[in-house]
């Protein structure tokens, strides 16, 4: 069944209880807000803490760099270098 809600001056739209309830959306929950064509999608996340969000992505990245064989900063910049030179 759809629920009717309206927009207030600052652009908010109260969700229904009954699907805050559902979703078990709170405050502080976070969505991903999307257009398609003339309806508007919803999308509840969940987004980790930011800085232990970098620090899984840099455990990944230290891991994969090992795997392929770069041991430091100027590794870095001449595989930028040769890529590079390979797409010109």
């Amino acid at each position: 069944m759809a629920d009717l809600t309206t927009i207030s001056t600052k652009g908010q739209v109260v969700i229904p209880q009954h699907i805050r309830e559902e979703l078990s959306l709170e405050e502080g929950s976070q969505l991903v807000v999307s257009r398609m064509e003339d309806f508007v999608v919803l999308k509840k996340v969940s987004i980790l803490d930011p800085k232990k969000e970098f620090e899984e992505l840099t455990k990944i990245g230290e891991r994969h760099a090992k795997k392929i064989g770069i041991k430091s900063e100027e590794d870095v910049v001449r595989i930028v270098h040769e890529a590079r030179k390979k797409r010109f």
